[in-house]
């Protein structure tokens, strides 16, 4: 199927290819001026913060796999495994929301190492946590 240039999975699509080539111009274009970022580090942190905050790290992405990409109306869920330059491995996912061709809204979940530091089948104490 062909995509639409606004289509919200293109526009998601290009905005991980313009990561991974280090492409500044095209996810300029790609996020809207009024755009926010929220992870679990960031709450809602304008266009400007983003680009000084989260842009700087395109440098050692090397490469996304695409686990599941799912888009409702102008919402694109994403979960994907990112490679970093020096062979480093995590999995995240993404809800963005995309309005007339640009990034409006990026959620970002975030905390899994690749491979899993706990074992199969079990799991990691922290301090403080509650026992299941």
């Amino acid at each position: 199927a062909l995509e639409r240039d606004d289509d919200p999975e293109s526009v998601a699509r290009r905005c991980y290819r313009a990561f991974v080539e280090k492409d500044r111009a095209a996810i300029e274009r790609l996020i809207a001026g009024d755009f926010h970022f929220t992870s679990p580090l960031d709450n809602r942190i304008d266009r400007r913060t983003y680009f000084e905050r989260c842009w700087p790290n395109s440098r050692w992405i090397a490469g996304y796999a695409f686990i599941a990409m799912v888009q409702e109306g102008d919402r694109v869920y994403v979960t994907y495994e990112a490679r970093s330059e020096q062979g480093r491995t995590f999995r995240n996912t993404e809800v963005l929301t995309v309005r007339k061709g640009q990034l409006v809204e990026a959620e970002v979940y975030f905390g899994w190492s690749l491979p899993h530091p706990a074992p199969t089948g079990g799991f990691l104490d922290e301090p403080g946590a509650g026992s299941g």
